[in-house]
C-alpha cells in the first residue's frame, strides 16, 4: 500500500452507508399493509427500475435535470398507482421513505474511526434536502456533504466527481472513493481518483475487468487496510 497516498475519503452514501432497499421497502409495506412479501417485492423493483431509468435519461439528456425528490415523488406515484392507492398524503409518506433509510451495522462506528485519521466527505445523488435526512436518520457524519443536484446531474458523470475533487482542494490521486457500486468507482476512476469497493448484500460487484485498489468485506477492513 506504500503507493496509495490518500488524504480524503469520499464515500457514496445510498447502497455502501445505507440499506436502501430496505428504507423504500418499509414505506411500500406502510403503504399497503395488507401487501405480501412478493407483491411488496414487485413494487420495490417498480421503484428502483423508474429511479434507475430516469436517471439513465438525465445523464443521456433525453429528459432535463431533476432532483431526486422529483424522481422519488414519480415513483412514489407508479408504486401507489400499481397498489390501488389514491390518498395523497401516503403518496407523499411514501415518497419520502428514500430519506428514511437505515445505516448498515458498521456504518456509523467505521465512518467514526475512519475520521480520527481521515476528512470525509460524502458524495451522493440524494438531493441536499434528501442527503440532510438521510444523513440525520442513520447518524451519519461527515466533514462535508455534496449532493449531485450541486452538479445537476448524476453520477457517474465526471461533473458529480468533480465536486469532491473541488472540495478537497487537492489533487484527484489524493482522493478515494469507496462505494459499493462498481459502475460508481468507474466513473471516480476515470477522473482520477483511487478507489476502494466495500461489499454489501445489495451492491454492484466489480467485473474481472475492474482493477480497484482496495476491496474490503466492510468499513473496518478499510480501515484496517488504510491503517
Amino acid at each position: 500500500m506504500s503507493e496509495l497516498k490518500i488524504d480524503v475519503l469520499v464515500f457514496d452514501v445510498l447502497g455502501t452507508l445505507v440499506d436502501e432497499p430496505a428504507g423504500i421497502r418499509a414505506g411500500i409495506s406502510e403503504l399497503g399493509p395488507s401487501l405480501d412479501d412478493a407483491r411488496t417485492k414487485q413494487l420495490l423493483s417498480l421503484w428502483q427500475q423508474h429511479i434507475d431509468r430516469e436517471q439513465r435519461r438525465i445523464l443521456d439528456g433525453s429528459r432535463p435535470y431533476a432532483t431526486s425528490d422529483a424522481l422519488d415523488r414519480e415513483a412514489a406515484r407508479l408504486v401507489a398507482d400499481a397498489a390501488g392507492v389514491e390518498d395523497p398524503a401516503a403518496v407523499e409518506t411514501l415518497a419520502l421513505s428514500g430519506r428514511r433509510l437505515p445505516a448498515w451495522p458498521d456504518t456509523v462506528s467505521g465512518l467514526a474511526r475512519l475520521a480520527e485519521r481521515f476528512p470525509l466527505i460524502g458524495l451522493s445523488n440524494a438531493s441536499r434536502t434528501a442527503l440532510l435526512g438521510i444523513n440525520a436518520h442513520a447518524g451519519l457524519r461527515w466533514h462535508q456533504a455534496l449532493s449531485a443536484e450541486d452538479a445537476r446531474t448524476y453520477k457517474p458523470h465526471p461533473a458529480v466527481y468533480e465536486l469532491a475533487v473541488t472540495a478537497s482542494g487537492l489533487p484527484p490521486e489524493r482522493l478515494l472513493m469507496v462505494a459499493t457500486h462498481a459502475w460508481d468507482l468507474r466513473g471516480a476512476q476515470e477522473l482520477g481518483l483511487r478507489t476502494a469497493y466495500v461489499a454489501r448484500p445489495i451492491g454492484d460487484p466489480p467485473a474481472s475487468s475492474d482493477r480497484f485498489d482496495l476491496h474490503a468485506d466492510d468499513l473496518a477492513g478499510l480501515a484496517g487496510q488504510l491503517a
